[in-house]
């Protein structure tokens, strides 16, 4: 028999067992939330959603089922219908000042007074730069962002006052700052901040005519593109920063053919993945530049090989992409905890992929302890895909202990 099994799965991991609990429960809540007595839902209603043809609820009914559940009723397999647009929980003014918030830290408005630039604070800025990096290895994004960005902000201060070399080596390094606050956005879940952000350092990038620098910053834009499933616009991207390869260096050259290969496993086009990771790794002997940033090709083990088992992945190549995780998860060292929280996460999805759900499950174990302590969006977007992997065994009780055990990371979601 045809079945919902997305809004019975969303069902079941907030605990609801049964349709008529279901009901009951999105009854309550409804209630409470509208502050309508009249709002109802019954278990025929439920049942006729969980059915083959759920077909769409109310708009208000709608906004209680995304209150409740977590999730918007089109990824809950009901159909949407023409024209539907999302409705809005926020007013206009919080929106302003939500954009306000990742702004201010960027743009210093107006001019500044005048002030001595001395050359010592480019190397100053790098070397706070390269601490930055570290720490988000340890503590994830939400405790850097206004660290990073206030210091964004102050660079962008003495940009304005300083001369010749001095700004030019300024904005450099600002816009390695940019990349960084935006990589700390987009793993926070921010997608709109991460975008802003991205763009301030293609700005920046520009202005310091720096070749290395501006094919970063489009790398930079790639990756949101990836986390955004456009696998065209990841490839348009990597293409136009390898337009002028031979003026790029080698560690640039990687960051593009990789970022394009994942463009390519988005497009399920897995010769170009093979291809594109086979040629970066030519190149891995001769990164020896000193510039401060984009150095996970040279600070993670396993680099290209992590990028080949997500693409894999992403490809549906269970059985192959296992097996990578279990080489790379070898090397990756227990102190880069929430990027192995993230390859964990990806490794279990594999798993299940591969028709090992008993392994999943257990791997799955280890992340969502990570999950919680690091408050990775991007860590949990890889377990929800994990949940879908997982589906075909949700009614067993190994799909039942899933829920269970990533109920703290999901809970509220």
């Amino acid at each position: 028999m045809v079945r919902n099994d997305a809004l019975r799965a969303a069902r079941l991991r907030v605990g609801w067992r049964t349709i008529e609990q279901a009901a009951a429960r999105l009854t309550e809540h409804g209630q409470q939330l509208l502050d309508d007595r009249q709002f109802t839902v019954s278990a025929r209603t439920w049942r006729r959603w969980e059915g083959g043809r759920p077909g769409w609820p109310a708009e208000e009914t709608a906004m209680v089922i995304h209150d409740a559940l977590g999730r918007w009723p089109e990824d809950l397999g009901f159909t949407i219908p023409p024209g539907w647009i999302r409705p809005e929980h926020h007013e206009e003014e919080q929106v302003k000042r939500a954009f306000v918030s990742v702004t201010a830290a960027a743009l210093v408005a107006g001019p500044v007074a005048p002030q001595h630039v001395d050359p010592a604070l480019i190397d100053y800025f790098q070397q706070q730069l390269e601490g930055h990096y570290r720490a988000d290895m340890f503590l994830g994004p939400h405790d850097l962002i206004g660290t990073v960005s206030a210091q964004y902000q102050l660079i962008d201060k003495l940009v304005r006052s300083a001369k010749g070399e001095t700004r030019r080596g300024l904005l450099r390094v600002g816009a390695a700052y940019a990349a960084l606050v935006g990589w700390l956005y987009q793993d926070a879940g921010d997608m709109d901040g991460a975008h802003f952000w991205r763009g301030v350092t293609q700005e920046i990038a520009m202005r310091s005519r720096d070749p290395h620098l501006i094919g970063y910053s489009l790398v930079n834009q790639a990756q949101v593109r990836t986390d955004l499933g456009d696998g065209h616009a990841v490839i348009d991207l990597c293409e136009a920063a390898l337009d002028d390869s031979h003026r790029l260096v080698p560690k640039v050259r990687i960051m593009a053919m990789q970022q394009q290969a994942h463009g390519a496993s988005l497009t399920n086009d897995r010769d170009a993945v093979d291809r594109l990771i086979d040629q970066a790794d030519t190149l891995l002997s001769r990164v020896d530049d000193d510039l401060p940033w984009g150095n996970a090709c040279r600070r993670t083990p396993g680099y290209l090989e992590i990028q080949r088992a997500t693409c894999y992945g992403r490809l549906g190549l269970g059985t192959e992409a296992v097996s990578l995780w279990d080489q790379v998860l070898n090397i990756v060292p227990e102190t880069a905890r929430r990027d192995r929280g993230v390859y964990l996460a990806r490794h279990a999805t594999a798993a299940a992929g591969a028709g090992e759900p008993d392994q999943a499950l257990e791997i799955a174990r280890a992340v969502a302890d990570i999950a919680v302590e690091t408050r990775s969006a991007r860590m949990r977007r890889e377990l929800v895909t994990l949940e879908r992997a997982m589906l075909p065994w949700q009614d067993a009780p190994v799909g039942q202990d899933l829920a269970e055990v990533l109920a703290p990371v999901t809970e509220g979601r």
